[in-house]
């Protein structure tokens, strides 16, 4: 297996912040946008509702603490993951690539997502893709030892990110 395949860090290895290489050349946090908080939010506080005009007491107000909270914690823990380039490696959440593997980085646009998730999408390609996030980019691999073709990676600044790859 090439080290292009390298697709787990091992423990205590947080990409920017024990990295002793230096600063990251790029760091996209993919959070959560605003507009997926309040739906979520609402459908909880409605669900609490229901079950508090069933039952008395604690049974009333419980529903309200646990739903709203999982509502809250859901969004945040979707946004926990980071894109980054540092230290010549870009990483996707803990997966990691070497640069010296990338061939080729296109920008996949809001008008050709679809077709590229869709049919175009290699089965053995790796995916980090948020609904709410717009653009992605197309990370071409030129390893021949790793079964991976390219890396499709969601962005919200796809034109900052394909200049970090380049100058890192």
């Amino acid at each position: 297996m090439s080290e292009s395949a390298e697709a787990v860090s091992v423990a205590g290895d947080t990409p920017g912040q024990a990295n002793a290489e230096g600063r990251p050349v790029f760091r996209e946090r993919l959070y959560a946008s605003w507009w997926t908080w309040p739906l979520p939010v609402i459908g909880a506080a409605i669900m609490a509702a229901t079950v508090h005009m069933g039952y008395p007491g604690v049974r009333a107000w419980l529903p309200y603490v646990v739903l709203i909270t999982l509502a809250i914690a859901i969004p945040i823990w979707l946004g926990r993951i980071k894109v980054e380039v540092t230290g010549g490696e870009l990483w996707v959440g803990d997966a990691h690539l070497p640069l010296r593997f990338i061939d080729e980085v296109e920008v996949i646009t809001p008008a050709e997502q679809r077709q590229a998730l869709g049919p175009d999408l290699d089965p053995a390609a790796f995916m980090v893709h948020r609904s709410w996030i717009r653009t992605s980019v197309r990370i071409w691999l030129n390893d021949p030892d790793d079964p991976t073709p390219y890396w499709v990676v969601s962005t919200r600044r796809p034109e900052e990110l394909i200049a970090a790859l380049k100058k890192a």
